[in-house]
């Protein structure tokens, strides 16, 4: 890669701007972001992580953790069923697979990471079909999913309703902790040599001639960098810091709603999802259960829009929504307290697919953002480093086409740039 000219800043000051250049600027410190710098900082580049709040505040943190290699029940509600870009996502997920397993050895930390398998399960006749269906297509892209029925299922996890028809079994699915994931990555970044600037908010971000202008704020202090590339990281904020470069993301927000149980012996090895309901399961080594699966939160509103500094508000019928489908499926839960509900807000596109790659129409300014940002979320920061190193470029181009913001140029050519 070729090297730019630096002058390093060591210092914020109230009064002067200064200008320092650098390789690379990752804007947002979550899971994707965190991970991205250290792949960047571990190729010997200079590094930059900035996070406006603290690594892993944003729905990094605020998620349940699933690993969900299975694919998931928005792509099967679509009109053609398990379409392509269900099982092009699902090639991601067998590259995901080996990432999270891998993980904790090379960053050298415990980050909670449980893969003992995972049941996605049904009800109905028409929801074992689909189950069948959805098994064939992950089989040929080479996930291990096997459909069992009501006596296997029952045999392999007693504590599930006797009313479940049939399941698929994938035995390479989990959780991990959601909490600790991005302060381990930023962690391991910061080690590897990249620089976090935490509590800081990118104020402006445009292309000057070659590189890329940020000016960064934190609080009254000011700081201006230049940057060969920049990936932005920045979940539902995503949009914004797009815009300030003159580019539309069209990602909006999806606020959810988690639920935890107060702790029990542990019983549960498995991630238990349902085909046909929102419904996820999982029990956390301390012996919560935690109960999620999609269900709505309410966001609050500004006077031209949403405020996402704010937690949305928890709606009433999301909870009791959850938590039946919870006891239907497995009826255990219904024994147990809730200990606490909670809200956050992930971001999504009007596909259901994530964003990570190169604006082509911005050479140098790279997403990384959207659905499945979690259970993927180690491989897209993989990938997207190898983009902006100009590494296995083919390769990591061919294995993110999915998900490239190539699918909105439509919009950006009338940005007039």
């Amino acid at each position: 890669m070729k090297k730019i000219a630096r002058r390093s800043v060591e210092h914020w000051t109230n009064s002067d701007v200064f200008l320092s250049d650098i390789d690379f600027l990752v804007i947002g410190g979550g899971l994707v972001g965190a991970a991205s710098a250290w792949h960047l900082a571990s190729a010997g580049t200079k590094v930059w992580l900035c996070e406006q709040a603290s690594p892993g505040h944003g729905a990094s943190g605020q998620n349940a953790g699933s690993l969900h290699f299975q694919i998931e029940r928005r792509f099967l509600e679509r009109e053609d069923g398990v379409g392509r870009e269900g099982e092009q996502t699902a090639q991601l997920s067998r590259l995901a697979v080996q990432d999270w397993r891998d993980l904790e050895r090379q960053i050298g930390r415990n980050l909670g990471v449980h893969m003992e398998g995972g049941l996605m399960v049904a009800h109905s006749a028409q929801e074992v079909r689909l189950l069948e269906t959805k098994a064939a297509r992950e089989q040929a892209m080479g996930l291990a999913v096997e459909t069992i029925d009501r006596a296997q299922v029952q045999a392999l996890a007693p504590y599930l309703s006797p009313d479940i028809l049939a399941a698929n079994f994938m035995a390479d699915e989990g959780h991990a902790d959601a909490r600790i994931i991005a302060p381990a990555f930023a962690d391991a970044a910061q080690s590897a040599g990249a620089r976090l600037l935490d509590a800081t908010r990118v104020a402006s971000l445009q292309k000057r001639g070659a590189l890329f202008e940020a000016r960064l704020e934190k609080g009254e202090e000011i700081q201006t960098v230049t940057a060969a590339k920049v990936l932005i990281c920045a979940g539902i904020w995503s949009p914004q810091i797009a815009a300030m470069a003159g580019l539309h993301l069209p990602l909006f927000p999806a606020p959810l709603t988690m639920n935890a149980t107060a702790r029990t012996a542990a019983f549960l090895p498995y991630l238990i999802q349902h085909v046909g309901r929102r419904l996820s399961i999982k029990q956390t080594a301390a012996g919560n259960l935690l109960i999620g699966g999609g269900w709505p939160s309410r966001l609050h509103r500004t006077g031209s829009g949403f405020d996402f500094s704010r937690a949305p508000a928890l709606v009433p019928q999301s909870l009791t929504g959850n938590l039946q489908t919870a006891v239907e499926t497995m009826p255990v839960i219904g024994e147990h307290e809730l200990l606490r509900s909670w809200t956050g807000i992930t971001a999504v596109t009007q596909d259901q697919l994530p964003v990570a790659g190169e604006f082509p129409s911005l050479p140098g300014l790279f997403c990384a953002a959207g659905g499945s940002a979690f259970t993927l979320g180690p491989t897209f920061a993989r990938l997207v480093a190898d983009q902006m190193l100009e590494r296995r470029r083919d390769e990591a181009d061919a294995l993110l086409s999915v998900a490239s913001p190539a699918r909105f140029e439509s919009l950006n050519g009338f940005m007039g740039r």
